[in-house]
C-alpha cells in the first residue's frame, strides 16, 4: 500500500559546523557533564539481532585507553548459535526493507542526523572521547560532524543515483534502471578509530535497501552501543542492521562462509582484509551472488616539501597531519621529505610545536594528545621507537608511559636511509620520520616517494612553484587516493574529498559520495515495449 507518490527532492546537504568548547561555553559544559556521567557508570553492551538484545554472560571488559583500570562496560559476545541467528534475522528483515520506498529509507538516515546533531552529540562524543581517547575536538569532528554528513550526503547522493536513468528511448520503448539491493547481507567490520566509519559503514548500505551484519571493533564498543541505540532510536526496523560485539575471527568464519554473504564494507588492517579478501575466494562456489568487496585498509602517508615550500606552513601540516589523535588515523603523515635549505628551519618549528603539545586525559581539554587505543598498540609503538634510537637520529619526543594508560609521547626520527623500515611500514602512532635529501634532487626524491612504499592511501605536496605542484601531481598520480597541495593530508570531509586510497590501501570505493553507494546496488535494465511486433519476419527476406 502506497503511502504517497512522488519524485521527491530531499534536503541539500551542508557540512555540519565543529563545536569550538570554548572555556566557559555552554557546550562545554554539557560536555564535561556527560563525560563526568558516562565515568561514573559501568554498561552491559548486548548482542542485538533481531531487534532483541542478548546478554550472553562471556564478556570483555571495555576500559578507558586513558586509564586502562577504569571499565567503561562489559560487551557480552555473541555464541555461535547467536551468529547464526543474526545471519537470519538479516535475510528476512531484507524483503520488508527493500520494499520500503526510497525515501522511507532516507527519512531513517536524516532523522539519525537530526538526533546526532541534537541531544545523541555529546552521548556519542563522550562515548568516543573515553572509549578512544580523542580530545574534545577530534571527538566532534568524528563522532559527530562527519556521521551526520555520512547520513546527510548519502541521502542525496542516493536520490542523484535514482535520477541517472537512459537518456535516449527507441520508438515505441521505454527503458528503465532498477537499482536493487545486494541479495543477501552485507557484513560492515569497522576499526576503532573513528566512530563516524564504524556507523557508516552499516548504514550506507541500509540506504540502499540492504541488510547488514555489524561487527565493530573491540577497542571502539562504548561508543560503537551507543551509536547502536541511536540508530535504533533513528527507526531502523529489527533485523535491519544486526549488532554484533565480538572478536574477528568468531564472527567472521561463520559470516563469510554463508552462502547468503552479499557484501563485505570493511575499513582495517591490510592484513585482516587481505585473509577476509582470501576467504571469500575460497568460498565462492558457495555464495547465492558473488560479494562485493569494499575495504579501506592501512597507509603510510607522506608529506614531500620542495625547495618553494612556507617552511611555517609545512611545519604546521606536519604537527597536525602526524600528531593528531596520537597518529591513529590511516590517513596520517608518518613519512616527511624535505630539501636541505628547508629542513634547519621546519625541524626548529615542528620540534618547539611538539614540546608544546600537552599529553594526558582527554577529559582535561588542556591535552592535546590523548592516549593509544589499548596495550597492544602501545607495545607496538614502544618497539618501533626502540628501533628508530637504535637506527635512526631521534630528534624529538620518544618516551611511552603505561603506568595509567598506554601514552606514547609524539616523536621525531631523520633518517639518510629513504628506505628506512620507519619510512616503509604502517605504525599507525605519533612517530613522524624524515628523510632530507639535497635541494637539487626533487626528480628522483619524487620517484622515491611512488616506490617506496606498498600503501596509497594519502600524501601531501608543500610548493609555492607552481610547476614543482604539476610535476608532483603527475608523478605521484598513483601514490595516494588523497591528494592534498598545501594541506595536511588528513581531515578529509565528506561531500568534498571523498575518502580512500589504491595500491594496498583498498579498493578506493570513495566513502561519502556516489561511487561508495554504487557498490551496494544491483542494478536491473528493464525495456518495456510498448508496441510489440505482431510479425516474425523482417523487411530484408519478404
Amino acid at each position: 500500500m502506497r503511502a504517497s507518490d512522488g519524485l521527491f527532492q530531499v534536503p541539500f546537504p551542508v557540512n555540519e559546523p565543529v563545536q569550538p568548547y570554548a572555556p566557559g561555553s555552554a557546550d562545554r559544559a554539557r560536555l564535561q557533564a556527560e563525560l563526568a556521567r558516562q565515568a561514573a557508570e559501568v554498561v552491559e553492551i548486548p548482542c542485538v539481532i533481531g531487534g532483541e538484545r542478548h546478554y550472553t554472560g562471556d564478556t570483555v571488559d571495555v576500559t578507558m585507553p586513558a586509564d586502562h583500570g577504569h571499565v567503561l562496560a562489559r560487551a557480552h559476545l555473541p555464541t555461535p548459535a547467536l551468529i547464526q541467528a543474526a545471519m537470519d534475522a538479516a535475510v528476512q528483515a531484507q524483503a520488508g526493507w527493500s520494499d520500503l520506498a526510497w525515501e522511507d529509507r532516507a527519512a531513517v538516515l536524516l532523522r539519525a542526523a537530526e538526533l546526532l546533531a541534537g541531544p545523541w552529540r555529546d552521548r556519542l562524543n563522550a562515548a568516543t572521547m573515553l572509549g578512544q581517547g580523542k580530545n574534545c575536538h577530534q571527538a566532534d569532528i568524528d563522532a559527530a560532524c562527519e556521521l551526520i554528513d555520512f547520513w546527510r550526503f548519502n541521502v542525496y547522493f542516493g536520490r542523484q543515483m535514482l535520477e541517472s536513468q537512459p537518456p535516449a528511448n527507441s520508438p515505441g520503448v521505454w527503458n528503465r534502471t532498477d537499482l536493487r539491493p545486494l541479495e543477501g547481507f552485507v557484513f560492515a567490520v569497522t576499526p576503532f578509530n573513528f566512530t563516524s566509519i564504524a556507523l557508516n559503514l552499516p548504514t550506507a548500505p541500509a540506504l540502499m535497501g540492504n541488510v547488514a551484519l555489524w561487527k565493530p571493533s573491540t577497542t571502539q564498543l562504548h561508543s560503537a552501543w551507543v551509536g547502536m541505540q541511536l540508530l535504533e532510536e533513528a527507526g531502523f526496523p529489527a533485523g535491519v542492521i544486526n549488532f554484533l560485539p565480538g572478536h574477528g575471527a568468531d564472527v567472521g568464519d561463520p559470516v563469510l562462509a554463508s552462502p547468503h554473504l552479499a557484501g563485505l564494507h570493511f575499513t582495517g588492517s591490510t592484513p585482516t582484509f587481505q585473509h577476509m579478501w582470501r576467504q571469500i575466494g575460497a568460498n565462492i562456489q558457495g555464495y547465492r551472488t558473488y560479494p562485493r568487496i569494499v575495504g579501506e585498509t592501512g597507509g603510510k602517508d607522506f608529506i614531500l616539501a620542495h625547495a618553494s615550500a612556507d617552511p611555517e606552513a609545512l611545519a604546521v601540516a606536519i604537527l597536525r597531519g602526524a600528531f593528531e589523535f596520537q597518529g591513529q588515523k590511516c590517513s596520517a603523515a608518518s613519512r616527511l621529505y624535505v630539501p636541505d635549505s628547508l629542513w634547519p628551519q621546519v625541524r626548529d618549528q615542528v620540534v618547539a610545536g611538539m614540546a608544546a603539545m600537552k599529553m594526558g586525559d582527554p577529559r582535561d581539554f588542556s591535552n592535546f594528545i590523548g592516549p593509544v587505543i589499548d596495550q597492544r598498540a602501545f607495545n607496538k609503538h614502544r618497539a618501533f621507537i626502540q628501533h628508530g634510537r637504535d637506527s635512526a637520529r631521534l630528534l624529538a619526543g620518544g618516551s611511552t608511559d603505561d603506568r595509567t594508560g598506554w601514552f606514547v609521547q609524539p616523536t621525531l626520527f631523520e633518517t639518510d636511509d629513504p628506505h628506512h623500515r620507519l619510512m616503509e611500514e604502517e605504525i599507525f602512532g605519533p612517530v613522524m620520520t624524515t628523510f632530507v635529501y639535497p635541494e637539487g634532487a626533487w626528480d628522483s626524491v619524487l620517484k622515491t616517494v611512488d616506490r617506496t612504499s606498498p600503501y596509497a592511501l594519502t600524501g601531501a605536496v608543500f610548493a609555492r612553484d607552481r610547476a614543482a605542484i604539476r610535476q608532483a601531481a603527475a608523478t605521484l598520480r598513483q601514490a595516494a587516493g588523497n591528494f592534498y597541495i598545501n594541506d595536511k593530508p588528513t581531515g578529509a570531509v565528506v561531500g568534498q574529498q571523498p575518502f580512500g586510497g589504491a595500491r594496498g590501501s583498498g579498493t578506493n570505493d570513495k566513502a561519502g559520495s556516489t561511487l561508495n553507494l554504487q557498490r551496494w546496488v544491483s542494478p536491473r535494465t528493464i525495456k518495456e515495449n510498448l508496441s510489440p511486433p505482431t510479425d516474425w519476419t523482417y523487411p530484408f527476406h519478404r
